[in-house]
């Protein structure tokens, strides 16, 4: 069997198929597999190579090391005003990508899930998590950053509006073993058995009919997506005014510091 999908690596994510045409893709960008264009456009490519690779039954997203996903990159220059554009449509063109992919994603939630980290396994169909010590939230407004309309497009979609507006005005980080009752995670499992039961899980999906899966799926997303794909250049600056405020610097300049990131890297 050799899809597009068997085996490969880009710079920060990793490919391969596994048993029951399941492709295990893993996020690898140290310390903290962050969200920067690099990591975008490696998801894109392999986004793109799972949708036309008629192998690849079923897709189950994870991260290297400790961390899912940490969210955006706070070591990462300043952005100007059309480099900041650039980087909002790249966020929003995968995230559509994946959050519509007509086959069946899972989130293999393996370690902290924070801000956008947290948004892209909210991204995928369904999310099994596994238990242990690390933290899950939505802190962007604690650190001055605006959702972008596909990030709170994909929040509303998966989450009640307490728990949304628990995560999303709170801006806390919480324990894992809070993910279920948050609804961030439909499973909690144990690290024994986490790996295989989520692939297990993901192959049973992919075995579906694969025309009705995606039939289904488009329905479900369909008024999410076309306000997602609705939002014009001069909606997308008005968000993104929000990183530019004094506040919000300030509160990144103290999130940097905590973090013990390099002097002079701005966001």
């Amino acid at each position: 069997m050799r899809g597009l999908c068997y085996r490969g690596v880009m710079s920060t994510v990793r490919y391969e198929m596994r048993a029951g045409r399941v492709c295990l893709l893993t996020l690898d960008k140290p310390s903290a597999n962050a969200i920067d264009e690099r990591l975008l456009d490696d998801l894109n490519a392999a986004v793109d190579r799972i949708r036309v690779d008629d192998e690849v039954r079923a897709v189950a997203l994870t991260g290297a090391g400790r961390f899912f996903s940490g969210g955006f990159d706070f070591a990462a220059p300043r952005r100007d005003d059309a480099i900041a554009l650039g980087l909002y449509r790249r966020y929003r063109d995968v995230h559509l990508k994946l959050l519509g992919l007509p086959k069946p994603t899972l989130a293999m939630v393996n370690g902290h899930a924070i801000a956008g980290g947290l948004v892209l396994a909210l991204a995928c169909d369904y999310r099994l998590a596994v238990e242990g010590e690390y933290r899950v939230g939505l802190n962007e407004v604690e650190v001055g950053a605006a959702f972008p309309r596909t990030a709170m497009e994909i929040v509303r979609l998966r989450l009640v509006h307490a728990r949304a507006s628990e995560l999303i005005l709170g801006a806390a980080l919480y324990p894992a073993s809070q993910a279920l009752r948050l609804g961030i995670v439909d499973e909690l499992l144990p690290a024994a058995t986490f790996t295989d039961t989520v692939l297990r899980r993901a192959a049973r999906l992919g075995a579906l009919p694969r025309e009705a899966y995606a039939h289904a799926k488009a329905a479900l997303l369909a008024d999410s997506i076309a306000r997602i794909e609705a939002e014009t250049d001069t909606e997308a600056l008005r968000a993104m005014s929000v990183w530019i405020t004094p506040e919000s610097r300030a509160a990144r300049g103290q999130q940097r510091a905590r973090l013990g990131l390099m002097k002079g890297a701005r966001v």
